[in-house]
């Protein structure tokens, strides 16, 4: 009589395909699936990338569900991996993005590089017009955390920038005046730098002797003699440059008592893009 086959029983089935199913993922994850690395005549291994649609943040190429190509170790490429809620401030810095902390020129100014000038003269009011000597400016530009820019500067920026020129200059690359109902002049502008139009100390200035000055008496110095103070001296003068169509060019020197035109200069700073400098 033939002998009927025992049926297997279905707890060692279920435990070996449990086993089997541990078993392949434990290789996918770790590299050591059968498949030969790209390259070694076997197709590349992919993955199944099956990222949800929850609160976490995904690679835009990455659609639930889809293939990707694994890396060279069998590892999924990190820019498919999701960024979790708890690390949603891992690309800030004090909640700030890389972009908003990089150094950046005002809105109103030209980008040169390494500073920042004033796109157009500073913006005069009525009540300001005639104050705007050397003294002046270099202190408003200071309140707007810039700087007085340099004769070499303003050279240096004038096929950048749109200086103040002669009336014939192009208005296309200068600021010139165009309306003969106010007048049409040659206008140039301050620079910072300086220069001594007389031989001597005293052309740069002089503070003066303060009256109820004394000598040392340790020494037996006499007291000296009061004098005036010259703050502002008429020898001391600014260098003006224009833009001489875009070359560049010196307009001569004025007293540092002596309103002119101008602009300020600064430095790239962080978030200064999203400042004024008015």
């Amino acid at each position: 009589m033939r002998q009927r086959m025992r049926a297997p029983d279905v707890n060692v089935v279920a435990w070996a395909a449990l086993a089997v199913s541990i078993g392949s993922l434990v290789a996918s994850t770790t590299g050591l699936a059968g498949a030969a690395r790209p390259g070694h005549g076997a197709p590349a291994r992919v993955a199944a990338l099956n990222i949800g649609t929850g609160p976490v943040k995904r690679h835009p190429g990455a659609k639930a569900g889809t293939l990707v190509r694994l890396g060279a170790h069998g590892k999924i490429p990190v820019k498919y991996l999701p960024t979790v809620p708890r690390a949603k401030d891992a690309n800030k810095v004090g909640g700030q993005s890389a972009s908003s902390l990089a150094p950046s020129c005002p809105p109103t100014t030209v980008d040169l590089g390494s500073w920042c000038l004033m796109a157009s003269p500073y913006p005069l009011t009525n009540a300001d017009v005639g104050l705007n000597n050397y003294f002046w400016s270099s202190q408003a530009c200071v309140r707007l955390g810039g700087y007085l820019p340099t004769a070499a500067q303003l050279i240096g920026a004038a096929n950048r920038v749109k200086l103040e020129s002669t009336i014939n200059d192009s208005p296309l690359t200068a600021t010139i005046d165009q309306d003969p109902s106010l007048g049409l002049k040659d206008q140039r502008e301050m620079s910072a730098t300086l220069v001594t139009v007389a031989a001597g100390s005293d052309a740069a200035g002089s503070e003066g002797v303060t009256v109820g000055s004394t000598g040392n008496p340790n020494t037996g110095e006499p007291n000296p003699l009061p004098e005036p103070a010259n703050p502002q001296p008429e020898t001391l003068q600014y260098v003006t440059v224009y833009s001489n169509r875009q070359k560049g060019g010196f307009a001569g020197s004025e007293p540092v008592a002596q309103p002119e035109n101008f602009r300020c200069a600064f430095n790239p700073t962080p978030g200064a893009a999203n400042q004024s400098t008015s």
